[in-house]
């Protein structure tokens, strides 16, 4: 696995849809260890002799390895060949899967969740990296979306089908099956996914440099914050319409049907768009954010306007291909601790737009009211952007 020299093609694929879909597979695996256990927790509760909220521990957990991955993993791996990192990250994320469905306890389960997590950041970044090197220089950010199309597809097919084979076979199976899909992934990167040469040069340190430069926290804070009324709308869209809209809770998978497939339109015009004019793409999406965002607040009081918006709101995702080629075109030297630095500002996002939707909602305003908390976070991160530029043209 010593990935010292390039191919003779300068790291391009011979045929780079084969690595792309290597590099989709994982993300899709990762999606679906996710996003399923909001689906299982019923079941995890009752196994492991622990309340349902106790489980939110759980994901906490996972989403805690993914922030404290990212840069690490970043830092400590400076100099390793990137395609044997990316097969390294994914047996280790197949060994805190599978280890989780055989967890004897359920603090022992919270322990290896933040296993399983930790490779998630540096995976998206690395493959993103891989991906857009594998490809010539005006592609780059459709690239990067095909790579992140496994995750939509997550959404979209592996967390319902996981909570489907999870409920039905034990939650056990879930994790099993992602462990599964992370092993073929490991195989398939080592089979169609092309070395790339890695820098003699690089350094934990150098690495750590992304953290100081201005044009890199910026983006990082646009994805922190910008992104985060998406998260707002979704960590209570099915209250919303089941309570608000009165819409039958058996409709709960087309909600889920619905955002997944808008995710995926999202995330290919967004990666075109960032190939056409990245920053003007950029504050155009973040412009597309706010306004669904807001009209999400008067579609949620009927079901169907309602699904549309769920829909509608999944198309933010267009900013993830964006933000993910502007922080490679910034990091200079540091291009794999601000690749990976983006998906754990995802998970910031996620957790920021949850919070604050969950403020609105406990002040007395209505379900749909995560619409106006996405709006305002959308226009926090246009202003952000707007500050970004401002101090670039200064500088």
């Amino acid at each position: 696995m010593q990935d010292t020299t390039s191919t003779s093609s300068g790291g391009l694929a011979r045929n780079p849809r084969l690595a792309e879909f290597a590099l989709a597979l994982g993300g899709f695996g990762i999606g679906t260890t996710e996003f399923v256990i909001m689906g299982l927790m019923n079941r995890v509760a009752s196994d492991l002799s622990v309340s349902v909220p106790q489980v939110g521990y759980s994901i906490s957990s996972y989403a805690l390895g993914v922030v404290v991955g990212a840069p690490l993993i970043s830092a400590l791996a400076a100099r390793a060949p990137r395609r044997a990192l990316l097969i390294v990250l994914m047996l280790v994320f197949a060994l805190g899967n599978i280890a989780s469905a055989f967890a004897p306890g359920f603090w022992s389960f919270v322990g290896l969740r933040f296993l399983a997590g930790l490779p998630h950041g540096a995976y998206f970044g690395i493959a993103a990296l891989v991906a857009a090197g594998a490809v010539p220089i005006d592609q780059r950010a459709r690239a990067i979306a095909r790579v992140m199309l496994g995750l939509t597809v997550a959404i979209l097919i592996g967390a319902p089908l996981g909570t489907w084979a999870g409920n039905q076979l034990g939650w056990q199976v879930a994790f099993i099956g992602v462990g599964a899909i992370a092993l073929l992934t490991a195989l398939l990167i080592r089979l169609w996914v092309p070395v790339q040469p890695f820098d003699p040069l690089a350094s934990p340190l150098r690495e750590l440099s992304a953290l100081l430069k201005q044009r890199v926290l910026v983006t990082i804070a646009i994805a922190c914050i910008g992104c985060g009324g998406m998260f707002a709308i979704f960590s209570y869209v099915m209250p919303t319409l089941t309570r608000q809209a009165g819409m039958s809770e058996a409709l709960g998978p087309l909600v889920l049907v619905v955002f997944g497939l808008g995710s995926i339109v999202g995330n290919m015009v967004g990666g075109r768009a960032a190939d056409r004019n990245l920053m003007r793409a950029i504050p155009m999406i973040l412009l597309w954010c706010v306004t669904i965002q807001g009209l999400f607040y008067f579609a949620a009081n009927n079901v169907w306007t309602g699904l549309l918006f769920v829909g509608l709101v999944g198309t933010s995702m267009a900013l993830a291909p964006s933000l993910q080629t502007r922080l490679m075109d910034v990091a200079e030297d540091a291009q794999t601790m601000a690749a990976s630095l983006n998906h754990a500002a995802f998970n910031g996002a996620n957790a920021l737009g949850a919070w604050l939707a969950g403020i609105a909602i406990e002040m007395g305003f209505v379900w749909s009211s995560t619409g106006l908390v996405g709006a305002g976070l959308g226009l926090c991160g246009l202003a952000i952007f707007a500050l970004g530029r401002w101090l670039e043209r200064r500088t």
